[in-house]
């Protein structure tokens, strides 16, 4: 089946200048598909014909726009016949970037990395939250890195980019970089988006992840206990700072908020819900999706606590949060101080709250994924593990039941 390609020009009244004059657009379309230019032409809106997509006037001026748009059609006809001839893909993307010059043929690895990372950078609060765009800066170094150890240059041809390229950047991760298994499944994950950018817009034939095949392993997260979280919150610190660290994070822990979450939240965030006691509702920074979530006497008492922190007087935030990086350092101090062994970040709240606070005391798992902000059950089941103690329980439940029916049984048999 041919191409179907269609050429139309057209301007944007509404974004016409203080003079009435409008850009002049191209819009190309093969097969149902479109790439818009500007022909860096301006007309007033009034000497436009929208029926035949030409000037009206007889000036020299409007003639040379004229003359200029039926140049531009012939040119882009030929570009058209050239690809065809030469057995290559037309698309209405490799049509425009023909006709201006772009060099698709010689794109490279980290230039398009770094497109794909700046346009993350300018969305960072809006689609993206600032640690997927230090995830994305972080995996595109790790590409880089690669490239320059095992193919001795700056950057790559992403044409060159094959099956044997991803298989030996995930060795490479794994060995040179010391990443765990998930953690370079993540990185390469994140590369394979810019493979497919690259695919999308025809600057590759053919998508390289087609045979690659990973899965994530499951890991057995780590929580705090009941007694652990106990030993915490009792514990005082001379150092404020610290006393400041622990109230934030044990409030995640009755809350099951994450870090990026917590920080953002604020006074407007705490409302009356349907039985009549506080809630945090919001909206979650990673996923875009709501969190709404019962404030216990715990984490309400550290929101009374912060009402007068200079912090929350003088903004909008509910409480004083610091920098990820100032959280987790602190932690690191107070596990010590605890005496308690286990890695303790800041994310390990939202581990504590999914098992040792909710499950553990019998909240149903789909409860527990709503307050997460899960958009999948799966995804909690794979995040909140739940404990032994819970199991025991329930079995001890399950065995006394076949042990009452078992007596009956018994007694029957007897009489």
């Amino acid at each position: 089946m041919g191409n179907t390609l269609s050429l139309l020009f057209y301007i944007k009244k509404s974004k016409a200048d203080s003079l009435g004059r409008a850009n002049i657009y191209l819009r190309i379309t093969v097969n149902g598909k479109r790439a818009e230019l500007s022909i860096h032409r301006k007309i007033k809106v009034d000497l436009w014909n929208t029926e035949i997509s030409q000037s009206r006037g007889k000036s020299s001026a409007s003639q040379e726009i004229n003359r200029l748009m039926t140049n531009i059609k012939s040119k882009i006809y030929s570009i058209e016949q050239g690809l065809l001839n030469s057995g290559k893909n037309v698309t209405a993307i490799s049509l425009r970037n023909d006709y201006l010059g772009k060099n698709d043929k010689n794109r490279m690895v980290l230039d398009i990395f770094q497109e794909h990372n700046d346009n993350v950078e300018k969305l960072i609060g809006r689609d993206f939250a600032s640690g997927t765009a230090e995830r994305y800066k972080t995996a595109k170094k790790h590409v880089g890195d690669y490239i320059n150890s095992s193919y001795h240059v700056k950057d790559l041809n992403v044409k060159e980019v094959d099956h044997k390229f991803i298989s030996g950047f995930e060795y490479y991760l794994k060995t040179t970089r010391n990443c765990s298994h998930n953690t370079a499944i993540k990185y390469i994950t994140n590369f394979k988006k810019i493979i497919r950018i690259a695919y999308s817009n025809d600057w590759i034939s053919k998508d390289p992840f087609l045979n690659w095949k990973a899965k994530l392993k499951i890991v057995d997260r780590e929580f705090l206990t009941s007694e652990e979280i106990q030993k915490i919150a009792e514990k005082r610190f001379s150092a404020n700072r610290l006393n400041q660290v622990k109230d934030i994070f044990i409030f995640c822990c009755y809350t099951g908020l994450s870090y990026s979450d917590v920080k953002k939240l604020t006074k407007n965030d705490v409302v009356i819900g349907i039985d009549g006691q506080n809630w945090v509702q919001t909206k979650r920074a990673k996923t875009h999706t709501r969190s709404n979530i019962p404030i216990l006497s715990i984490p309400q008492a550290i929101i009374n606590k912060y009402k007068e922190h200079q912090e929350t007087l003088d903004t909008d935030f509910l409480l004083p949060v610091l920098s990820n990086q100032k959280m987790n350092a602190y932690l690191k101090e107070i596990a010590d101080m605890c005496g308690i062994n286990k890695n303790l970040t800041f994310h390990l709240a939202r581990h504590t709250f999914a098992t040792t606070v909710t499950l553990t005391n019998g909240v149903p798992i789909e409860s527990v994924s709503k307050m997460l902000g899960h958009k999948s059950l799966r995804t909690t089941q794979h995040y909140a593990k739940i404990i032994d103690k819970k199991v025991s329980e329930d079995m001890a439940a399950l065995r006394l039941k076949m042990d009452l029916k078992g007596q009956h049984l018994i007694s029957q048999s007897i009489n």
